[in-house]
């Protein structure tokens, strides 16, 4: 139970730090989200690098690149998860911090979309009631914006396709991590040297605590991932997807109350329909978890 207790913990931590995060990257202006994205990117694989010395983990991490199927998995997942990135750092830095925490809202019922169609997973009634009440809400939203919520969506689907292939990979947090920014990192670093030798770049031109924040971008990029490995392997799947409501609901009002984002009538409306959805969706999950454990204790009492 202690160790659960950690994990819970641990998870939570996790999600809070990623919920304040738009708070942090509108520091880092005026660079742009791809300039943003690029150090973002560098200074995580500099922690991760001292992360898998210090811990001993370079032969796991050699072993991954040498096993074809797991590195082709993690080079799948490091694209994903910088499409994620970029769209984000994008959309906070231009005033659409609620449209983002829409993204991380209907994740959870994007992810059982996909295993639908990519797994062949077989989908239970209310988890269906879920995936449809979501869909009207992105129809209402759409309707709303005069066009799809397309950063909700993208930072959903590349998300859950992260997700999807570190499942399969099923290597460590700390190798995985190290492992999907060391493949995205040589673009980002000709990216950041081209701004840089173009009179572009803004990592010297704006004093020094925007070189520290800039750096900085690496430790709160590694931080929460690790807390999140850490919590993934100390609590059940059931208590982790309840802890993962709180990035998005910490974001949504920090949109809301502390940028003053604008929120219409049939704004309001999608996303007390996105809410209804995972309502649905986490009753689902509790009650088929609660199910599971009761056939478990009984079949070993026979």
């Amino acid at each position: 139970m202690p160790d659960q207790r950690r994990g819970v913990m641990l998870g939570a931590a996790a999600y809070v730090m990623w919920g304040f995060f738009p708070l942090y990257f509108p520091l880092l202006e005026p660079a742009g989200a791809f300039e943003i994205l690029g150090h973002r990117l560098l200074w995580s694989l500099v922690v991760m690098a001292v992360v898998v010395v210090a811990m001993r983990r370079l032969p796991q991490v050699l072993a991954l690149v040498r096993d074809r199927r797991r590195f082709g998995l993690l080079v799948v997942a490091g694209i994903a998860v910088t499409a994620n990135w970029a769209t984000y750092i994008w959309g906070v830095n231009h005033g659409r911090v609620v449209e983002t925490s829409l993204g991380y809202f209907i994740n959870p019922l994007v992810t059982m979309l996909m295993g639908v169609l990519i797994l062949g997973e077989r989908l239970r009634r209310l988890q269906w009631a879920a995936l449809g009440i979501g869909a009207v809400a992105v129809a209402v939203l759409t309707v709303d914006y005069g066009r799809l919520p397309w950063i909700s969506l993208i930072l959903a689907f590349s998300f859950g396709s992260y997700g999807l292939a570190k499942k399969k990979a099923g290597a460590g947090a700390f190798e995985s991590l190290a492992l999907e920014t060391s493949v995205v990192a040589p673009v980002a670093l000709a990216y950041v040297v081209g701004l840089g030798t173009t009179g572009h770049g803004h990592f010297t031109t704006e004093g020094p605590a925007h070189v520290v924040l800039t750096i900085g971008s690496g430790l709160v990029t590694v931080v929460p991932l690790l807390c999140f490995g850490a919590a993934a392997t100390r609590v059940p799947l059931v208590t982790l997807g309840l802890l993962q409501y709180l990035a998005p609901i910490l974001q949504f009002a920090l949109g809301v109350f502390y940028r003053h984002e604008e929120m219409s009538a049939g704004r309001w409306l999608g996303f007390v329909i996105v809410w209804v959805a995972l309502v649905v969706f986490t009753y689902e999950a509790v009650a088929h978890r609660r199910r599971q454990l009761r056939d478990a204790v009984e079949a070993a009492a026979v």
